[in-house]
């Protein structure tokens, strides 16, 4: 039998069980001997050994078993949209099935979210809104019952120290509004972040600094933080994590503290020079010219302790942590120290009536307004500069060096600098508590001396100063008069100047000044 006349004995019998199915009569069974010999004539057309054994153990494998039907389905292309209403059974008959209309929000929701998967977006956007229109949290329902929070691991945060992180981020932060410490602690487990990219299909920018590990890190820190202190307190406005670094590394903040950059290892709490900046000598013992009571008690308790006199400034600055202050964060911002980059300037403003002319007819007599300045510059060798002049700041703070004073100026720029005085200056404290926490050893903080040469040789003056802060963030930038005494070598008399109108110093930072580090002792 020819391949032509077994396909149509094929086609023939599919039509007659066909028909029959569609009747709903038992269709005629063909005997396998033709369908088996049908399919295996079709198989035996590549002629080799391995083809014949595999159509044969076929052969047997269909002689077993009647009830296979060998016919193929077929796919029903032309039924387009209406597949989900009609299907083929088993048999490739067409059986109508029952599709249940969405009901509640959420079946809307997913039938929606369907319709949106098959690309048929006209329907899906009509079973949103009816969905939303049900419930308005329909999407939170979705989202709950097909991908809850549980079926997501949770991403391991990175914690730099996770044995004592909150428990000294506490302790760091002391002094901080209570608000603003929950903020901080918060801010613990975060890593740095990378910047996002600039479009969705944009590659995220490279962030090296993310990478570093946090030893590496504190150490950057801590370079950048003896550079200046501002820039290192302003890096927390980039990040939250180098906001949590800069509040409670106390590495960095102890670094500053006991540095002579910023920090107390510049400042000095006994006369480092003599009045007219010469060093100190054997003749000149402690240096003290203008001692007074005050000055002599405070000598007489650093010599019997021994202990504040003896010990450098760095060493006294540990003992006040954290017996006085709780942290050196809080140590290099509260305790009174001075600063070596810019000048103290103090404007004082105050109105006089002047004379009458005999010649003028006026009722009211003129009244004058009269305006001058004081200048105080402080180096890190313990010299002083004090100006008094009606010049103003732009024209005196460029040349207030050591350099300019008691020059012959004349006419030049720095004329004014003819009426500068050199002095010294010194710190007092440190307070240092003894064996009883209610016994402190030594002066108390806060006050600063500077003694200067007259406008004649035989007067010197004395200025005492309490440090204070002006303004809500800045520290130690105001200089308060606590008096201002003239001594006359000759006579061995005391008189004080009034300070009626006087009014503080407060600081400026002045940049052609640096850090002023080749001033330093």
């Amino acid at each position: 039998m020819s391949t032509e006349e077994e396909l149509e004995s094929f086609r023939r019998q599919w039509r007659e069980e066909v028909t029959a199915k569609a009747k709903g009569k038992a269709p005629s069974t063909a005997s396998p001997s033709k369908t088996t010999q049908a399919f295996s004539s079709r198989a035996r057309a590549p002629k080799s050994n391995a083809t014949e054994a595999y159509g044969h153990k076929r052969h047997q494998s269909l002689d077993s078993s009647d009830e296979i039907d060998e016919i193929e389905s077929h796919a029903y292309h032309e039924l387009g949209e209406k597949r989900h209403e009609r299907c083929l059974d088993e048999t490739g008959e067409l059986v109508a099935t029952s599709v249940r209309e969405p009901r509640s929000a959420l079946e809307h929701y997913e039938r929606a979210v369907e319709k949106e998967t098959q690309g048929i977006f006209g329907d899906s956007v009509n079973l949103y809104r009816k969905a939303f229109r049900l419930d308005s949290r329909v999407h939170e329902t979705y989202k709950n019952k097909h991908f809850p929070a549980s079926s997501f691991p949770k991403p391991k945060t990175q914690d730099p120290n996770p044995s004592n992180a909150a428990v000294n981020a506490h302790h760091f932060l002391h002094g901080l509004p209570s608000t603003l410490q929950s903020l901080i602690e918060s801010f613990s487990s975060l890593s740095i972040q990378r910047e996002p990219p600039p479009t969705d299909l944009s590659p995220a920018p490279s962030c090296p600094i993310a990478s570093i590990p946090e030893e590496i890190l504190a150490d950057i820190l801590v370079h950048l933080a003896i550079r200046d202190v501002a820039s290192f307190v302003r890096l927390a406005q980039v990040c939250k994590r180098l906001a949590y670094l800069v509040a409670t590394e106390e590495r960095v903040w102890r670094r500053v503290a006991l540095g002579h950059e910023f920090g107390f290892a510049a400042m000095h709490y006994t006369w480092a020079c003599q009045v007219d900046g010469r060093p100190l000598d054997d003749n000149s013992g402690s240096g003290h010219v203008l001692n007074s009571a005050s000055d002599t008690e405070s000598l007489d308790i650093a010599l019997c302790l021994g202990k504040p006199a003896a010990l450098s400034p760095p060493s006294l600055t540990q003992l006040l942590v954290p017996t006085v202050y709780p942290t050196y964060r809080t140590l290099f911002r509260h305790r009174p120290r001075l600063r070596f980059n810019g000048c103290y300037v103090s404007t004082v403003n105050y109105t006089r009536p002047g004379a009458s002319s005999p010649t003028s007819i006026s009722w009211n007599s003129p009244i004058h307004i009269v305006t001058y300045y004081r200048y105080l510059r402080f180096f890190r060798n313990g010299i002083a500069i004090s100006l008094l002049t009606t010049a103003e700041p732009a024209d005196v703070v460029p040349y207030l060096h050591i350099e300019h004073v008691h020059k012959n100026h004349g006419n030049l720029p720095p004329a004014p600098m003819k009426d500068a005085l050199l002095g010294r200056w010194r710190l007092s404290g440190p307070e240092v508590l003894g064996d009883r926490e209610d016994e402190p050893k030594g002066e108390k903080e806060g006050t600063l001396y500077v003694e200067t040469e007259g406008v004649t040789p035989k007067y010197l003056y004395k200025m005492v100063l309490a440090l204070g802060s002006a303004g809500r963030g800045t520290r130690n930038n105001k200089l308060v008069w606590q008096g201002y005494w003239s001594y006359n070598r000759l006579t061995d008399d005391w008189a004080e100047f009034g300070l009626k109108n006087d009014r503080p110093f407060y600081w400026g930072r002045v940049k052609s000044y640096g850090m002023g580090l080749g001033q330093r002792s």
